[in-house]
């Protein structure tokens, strides 16, 4: 639960640390956008995909189900700065599907929270595949980091590319490559 007050306390607190005026005009309601846009980023935090995941629908076939180019935002929590990219997602269903927003849906309940990358992709692989009870799932990630575009090393354009891969995506090297040639 987000505690707005705290963190309307915090950003003043962090406006006089870096030498600014609070009360100044133009920065002093501030801390009550930061508040609020905390609130908005920061929805997934404690949540799970199950409410988007647990609606399914019946499904003979077991052909790959894929959804590429979701767009996301998210907050490195090493240094609260955004990342954001895409993420592709494929799934070989059991019998059920689920409705295709609800994996865009996935996306951001593990993106609107301090995150990184690496836990991000894993912890979406396997809501999926435990939700759907699916033959294979795999989630491919590619995002760029404002903590490595704007500060320290200072590289903006550079892309992290992560990927999970679980059941028959893990054993099979040939529905890996499907997937990987289809979201390119």
């Amino acid at each position: 639960m987000i505690d707005k007050e705290k963190i309307e306390s915090a950003v003043t607190m962090l406006l006089e640390g870096i030498g600014e005026d609070p009360g100044r005009e133009g920065i002093k309601e501030t801390p009550q956008r930061v508040a609020r846009m905390y609130e908005e980023i920061f929805a997934g935090t404690g949540k799970g995909a199950g409410e988007h995941l647990s609606k399914t629908f019946e499904r003979e076939s077991s052909d790959m189900v894929i959804e590429k180019d979701i767009s996301f935002y998210s907050m490195c929590e090493h240094h609260l700065l955004p990342f954001f990219g895409v993420v592709h997602i494929a799934y070989i269903p059991n019998g059920k599907v689920v409705g295709i927003s609800k994996l865009a849906r996935t996306v951001e309940v593990f993106a609107r929270r301090p995150q990184i990358q690496e836990r991000m992709t894993e912890q979406i692989a396997r809501e999926i595949m435990n939700y759907l009870d699916a033959e294979g799932v795999i989630v491919k990630i590619e995002a760029e980091h404002m903590c490595m575009s704007m500060r320290g090393i200072k590289k903006p354009g550079s892309k992290t590319v992560t990927y999970k891969a679980i059941g028959k995506f893990e054993e099979s090297e040939k529905l890996r490559q499907t997937f990987f040639e289809s979201v390119k």
